[in-house]
């Protein structure tokens, strides 16, 4: 008779212990959604690389971010001879959460890049043709760098982006 009891009393524990982790499973889960997904100004700003590509952002405050792209495409001409297609692409982005949306000055009506913060990374999609030069792509996934202030080849004064230099340098 006291096998019966003993039995009974361990299968009632087994059940009283898994109702307890799920229980737990359940609040953890909720906690975690309760949260917000969002990043900080430390977290974005700073240079960020790629093979063939840089960003250089900054948090402006009021959910903007100051954006530079520099990017290239490299390829052979038939002879063997490396080239590359160079292009740049600056303006303001919106962040919300941890996804920012940019579409460079001057870039067509269809033009978006998309910049999502995961896991100290950066992972950019791009969506149409943004005018960087023929096969230059802002999307890829990038490292940060260095977080202090980029330098700039522009600035922002109010609303307006002013262009302070091309980054190429004359000769002489």
């Amino acid at each position: 008779m006291a096998v019966k009891g003993d039995l009974a009393n361990v299968e009632n524990m087994k059940t009283r212990s898994i109702a307890i982790i799920l229980c737990c499973l359940i609040l953890a889960t909720a906690t975690a959604q309760a949260q917000p997904n969002i990043v900080t100004s430390a977290q974005v700003n700073g240079t960020w690389k790629s093979k063939f590509g840089t960003f250089k952002i900054w948090a402006l405050g009021k959910q903007r971010l100051q954006v530079e792209f520099s990017g290239t495409y490299e390829y052979k001409l038939a002879n063997g001879s490396p080239m590359a297609n160079m292009g740049t692409g600056r303006g303001i982005a919106t962040i919300q959460n941890r996804t920012a949306i940019f579409k460079p000055e001057g870039a067509e009506a269809e033009c978006a890049i998309t910049m999502n913060f995961v896991g100290g990374g950066l992972k950019v999609e791009q969506q149409s043709n943004c005018g960087f030069g023929h096969n230059v792509s802002a999307a890829g996934q990038y490292r940060k760098i260095s977080a202090g202030r980029p330098q700039w080849l522009s600035r922002i004064y109010g609303d307006r982006l002013i262009i302070l230099s091309t980054g190429v340098k004359g000769k002489g």
